[in-house]
């Protein structure tokens, strides 16, 4: 199955009141496996950069102004997710934001069928918990060290290995002691696996005279707690 994880960066909250999309960042994965294959860019909001937003992003106005606007390369986009799932944290959040650019230059909307919200999935596995990215990522060991700002790429990546935990995926940094497999070539293909030689098993009880022994350690115990 192919899925998409991505996440956006935005100049504010909220696109019903002017603000835009201006960076995405794509990663495929099929069957809960990234293949290497990704997709990023950046975008001309054709608008200024509020000073919250870029404190957060760190993209400001300056570095956008020679990017290409959002109807220029929606299709390239729009190539590479294809009709697969779209995963986010917070879906409802970067699709709001991806569906309000594809509405400005009149191109249907990405139905809400595909969206996978992380937050929705992480709220029902750890009720209670904290589930932003940060704290998902300290809970499932995933590193997040090169992670200085938010970045619609990174958090993609970061994003997708989360998701395969979430999903009961691999346990990042959990090895288990491979056995050693002998596999016949035979028409019935049978398998056997070797084992060591068989023991005995090791009898527990004490002896009469490990008995005796203890009894008479217990005997030269002067004022013994037991006994007050």
């Amino acid at each position: 199955m192919r899925e998409i994880v991505f996440d956006t960066e935005t100049t504010g909250l909220d696109p019903s009141t002017g603000d835009r999309m201006v960076e995405i960042g794509c990663v495929e994965m099929v069957n809960r496996v990234e293949t290497g294959a990704s997709y990023h860019c950046y975008y001309n909001p054709e608008r200024d950069m509020p000073a919250a937003a870029e404190a957060v992003h760190g993209l400001s106005s300056s570095f956008l102004s020679d990017k290409p606007l959002f109807r220029d390369v929606a299709q390239d986009l729009l190539d590479f997710l294809q009709d697969s799932p779209l995963v986010a944290h917070n879906a409802g959040f970067d699709f709001g934001f991806l569906n309000n650019e594809l509405s400005l230059i009149e191109r249907e909307p990405i139905s809400m069928d595909r969206m996978v919200d992380t937050v929705a999935i992480a709220r029902k596995k750890h009720p209670g918990a904290k589930n932003s990215l940060d704290a998902l990522c300290s809970r499932y060991g995933v590193d997040r060290s090169h992670r200085v700002k938010h970045g619609a790429l990174l958090d993609a990546e970061l994003l997708a290995q989360v998701y395969v935990e979430l999903t009961g995926g691999r346990q990042i940094g959990l090895e288990l002691a491979a056995e050693t497999v002998i596999v016949e070539t035979t028409e019935t293909a049978s398998i056997s696996v070797t084992t060591g030689p068989r023991r005995e098993p090791r009898p527990h009880s004490a002896t009469a005279e490990e008995l005796a022994r203890h009894q008479a350690f217990i005997e030269n115990i002067k004022s013994p707690l037991w006994g007050k």
